[in-house]
C-alpha cells in the first residue's frame, strides 16, 4: 500500500487500534440479522473488519471469512480473538478497500460496516465500491454502513457549510478526533446524505435492496445508512 491517502489512514487506525477495540465491542442488530440470513456454506468478506466485533460472529455462523483491514494494530488484535475463541475458519489480509487482492466472483457476501465513509476522495469511494461488486459472486450481497452528514451532532456544522459555502474538500468531508484515553488523533471522515449513498452504489454497480437509516446516538436524526445490495 504505497498510496499516500492509503498510509495516512493506515497510521491514523494503528495509533489508535487499542482504544478503538476498548470502545467497540457491541454488535449492530442490523449485521447480525445479516449474518444470519446467510447459508452457514457461505464464504464471508469482512471488508474493514476492525476490531471483529462482526467478523467473530460471522465466523462462528459461516463456512469461512476473510477480515480485511488497512490496519495492522487491528489485525493483530482480532488475530489473538480468533486464536482465544478456536476459531480455524478465519484469514486476516493486510489491504486497503480500494484494491482488494481477491480475484473476481469468489465471494457470496460481504460486511462493509464504517468504513466506506473512511475513504477520501469519491472516486476512491466509488472504485472500493466496484471492488466488493467485483468480488461478489453473482446474485451476492452485502451489508454497507455510513455515517449520515445530517446527524444531529454534526447537522449545523454542514448547514454552516452549505451556506457559506467554505471549504476546499468534498461537501460532506470532515476530521474527527479520537480523544479517548488521552489521545487527539484526527480521523478523515466523508457523511454521506442518502441520496449520496445511493448514487455511489449504483454507479458501482449494485441493485439496492433496501436502504434504512438508524438512530444510534443521535435523537431526531439518524446517524448511520445502512443499506442491502446485491449483485
Amino acid at each position: 500500500m504505497t498510496n499516500l491517502y492509503s498510509k495516512i489512514s493506515e497510521d491514523t487506525w494503528d495509533a489508535i487500534a487499542k482504544s478503538f477495540d476498548s470502545t467497540r465491542r457491541k454488535t449492530w442488530n442490523e449485521c447480525i440479522e445479516f449474518i444470519t440470513s446467510l447459508p452457514k456454506k457461505s464464504l464471508v468478506l469482512d471488508v474493514g473488519s476492525g476490531n471483529g466485533r462482526h467478523l467473530l460472529p460471522c465466523a462462528k455462523h459461516c463456512k469461512k471469512v476473510i477480515g480485511l483491514d488497512i490496519s495492522i494494530e487491528l489485525l493483530e488484535i482480532v488475530k489473538k480473538k480468533v486464536f482465544d475463541n478456536k476459531l480455524k475458519n478465519v484469514e486476516l489480509v493486510h489491504s486497503d478497500a480500494v484494491n482488494i487482492p481477491l480475484k473476481a466472483n469468489c465471494i457470496n457476501a460481504i460486511l462493509y460496516i464504517a468504513t466506506l465513509h473512511n475513504i477520501s476522495v469519491r472516486y476512491r469511494r466509488i472504485n472500493s465500491l466496484k471492488e466488493i461488486y467485483r468480488i461478489l459472486k453473482p446474485g451476492g450481497k452485502a451489508i454497507v454502513s455510513v455515517w449520515s452528514r445530517w446527524q444531529d451532532k454534526y447537522r449545523q456544522h454542514f448547514l454552516i457549510r452549505m451556506i457559506a459555502q467554505f471549504g476546499r474538500n468534498e461537501f460532506g468531508d470532515i476530521d474527527i478526533c479520537w480523544r479517548q484515553h488521552g489521545l487527539n488523533i484526527s480521523r478523515f471522515y466523508h457523511l454521506y446524505s442518502k441520496i449520496e449513498f445511493e448514487k455511489d452504489i449504483k454507479k458501482a454497480g449494485f441493485k439496492i435492496i433496501s436502504i434504512k437509516g438508524k438512530k444510534i446516538h443521535s435523537r431526531k436524526y439518524p446517524d448511520n445508512y445502512f443499506a442491502i445490495i446485491q449483485k
